[in-house]
């Protein structure tokens, strides 16, 4: 049986362990139809990006790195200034067909519609590996406001690291061999 909303919100501790602990994450929260963002959530003021103006908006969007040229010292340039300003930035060209794609964002919603108990087999605390981990914010217990995301690391060694040790439901041997 789910939680309920009121459950929910009646401590910030509560909060923390739903989403934690329990391992249901920023999307089980979602899944409870909360109406408002919990107060744990919200960056103070000084954390937040605001842009002023239109034209600031303009010239701070986010970075589109073309690959077609990937060789060119421009490109990598663009990849690390576009990292260090905002953390992540598009890429178009990159040669990954449109099908792998897909099937990567079918992996992705699969694993997240998964128990949380079966997610939390690969939090940091029980994965058996570095290589593969899902989680919430990155350290919930220090951070000033958590980060309102889940996510799933795989990291990919070898074919054979791969299989033994991701997550049954995101495991596609046709995404490696097509490339």
């Amino acid at each position: 049986m789910a939680p309920s909303i009121s459950m929910i919100h009646s401590t910030p501790l509560d909060i923390l362990d739903f989403v934690v602990n329990k391992g249901h994450g920023v999307k089980g929260l979602a899944d409870l139809g909360l109406k408002t963002l919990p107060h744990q959530y919200i960056q103070p003021p000084q954390e937040r990006f605001d842009h002023t103006s239109n034209e600031e908006l303009n010239e701070d969007s986010i970075p589109v790195i073309d690959l077609s040229n990937s060789v060119d010292p421009k490109v990598a340039k663009a990849v690390c200034d576009a990292a260090q300003k905002w953390g992540f930035f598009q890429i178009i060209n990159h040669g990954v067909p449109i099908h792998v794609l897909e099937n990567v964002k079918d992996a992705t919603h699969k694993f997240f519609e998964l128990p949380a108990e079966e997610k939390k087999k690969y939090s940091k605390e029980q994965s058996g590996t570095n290589n593969v981990r899902f989680g919430t914010s990155f350290t919930p217990e220090a951070e000033k406001a958590l980060e309102w995301k889940d996510y799933l690391s795989l990291f990919f060694v070898s074919d054979d690291e791969a299989a033994s040790l991701w997550p049954a439901i995101c495991r596609y041997k046709y995404f490696i061999q097509e490339f």
